[in-house]
C-alpha cells in the first residue's frame, strides 16, 4: 500500500484509489499462489496416481529410498491407493510406529554416520544417499573442529547403543546436532531407542514429500 500514491480528481479520491489498488494487488497475489498449489497438488496427484497403480514388486523399490525397512515398504504399498499427500503421510506414520524393533534397526542401518557418506547404496536404496547428503550439507560446511568432535561422538554413541546415530538434520547446524547428539548420550537403552525411532518418523515425511515431487 505504502507504494501506490494515487491522486485526487474529480472521479475519486487519492484513499479511494489506493485502497481500491491494494485490494487487487492482494487478489492478485492470492490467485498466484492458489495456481502454484494447484500446479504442485497436479504434480503430486500425477505421481501417487501412477504408484498407485504400480505391481508391488516395482512400488515397493520405489518408495524404499523414504524409509529403509522393506517391511515399511511392504505395508504402505498393502494399504494402496492413497487419495493424497496427506493420506500417504498419515499411514506412513501410523505403520511406522507398529514396526518391530527389528525394522525400525534395518531402517537406521540404511543411513551413513553424520559427518560422512556412504558411496552407494544397494539399488532400490541409491536415492537415499543422495537426500542424505542434501540432508547433511551444513556439518559439511562445519569447521575441522565441529567436525572431529562428531566423528568422536558418533563413535561413543555407536558403543553405546550398537547402532548409527539418527537424527533429523534438515536444516540443523553441525553445532546444533553436536549438542543433540550429545545429549542423547545420556539416554537410557529404550528412551534412545525411541528418540531414534521419532527422528526416522520426520526424516521419512521430508523424503516422502520430496518423492511425491519427483
Amino acid at each position: 500500500m505504502a507504494e501506490i500514491r494515487p491522486i485526487d480528481d474529480i472521479r475519486s479520491t487519492a484513499r479511494y484509489r489506493a485502497a481500491v489498488a491494494g485490494n487487487l494487488v492482494a487478489e492478485f497475489l492470492k490467485l498466484l499462489s492458489s495456481q502454484r498449489t494447484t500446479r504442485k497438488d497436479e504434480a503430486v496427484n500425477a505421481i501417487l496416481t501412477r504408484w498407485n497403480r504400480l505391481p508391488i514388486d516395482e512400488a515397493v523399490p520405489e518408495i524404499l529410498p523414504c524409509c529403509g525397512s522393506k517391511a515399511w515398504g511392504q505395508e504402505m504399498v498393502a494399504q494402496r491407493p492413497f487419495a493424497n499427500e496427506a493420506a500417504l503421510l498419515a499411514a506412513s506414520d501410523e505403520t511406522w510406529r507398529n514396526l518391530t524393533k527389528s525394522d525400525w534397526m534395518e531402517a537406521f542401518d540404511s543411513h551413513p554416520r553424520i559427518g560422512e557418506s556412504r558411496s552407494s547404496l544397494p539399488l532400490p536404496l541409491a536415492q537415499s544417499v543422495e537426500w542424505s547428503a542434501q540432508e547433511q550439507r551444513n556439518v559439511g560446511e562445519a569447521d575441522a573442529a565441529v567436525k572431529k568432535a562428531l566423528a568422536n561422538e558418533n563413535r561413543e554413541y555407536e558403543r553405546r547403543f550398537n547402532r548409527v546415530f539418527i537424527v533429523c538434520a534438515t536444516g540443523k547446524s553441525a553445532q546444533e546436532i553436536l549438542e543433540i547428539l550429545r545429549r542423547r548420550l545420556n539416554n537410557d537403552a529404550d528412551t534412545e531407542l525411541h528418540e531414534a525411532v521419532e527422528q526416522q518418523r520426520q526424516i521419512t515425511r521430508i523424503r516422502l514429500e520430496k518423492w511425491l515431487q519427483g
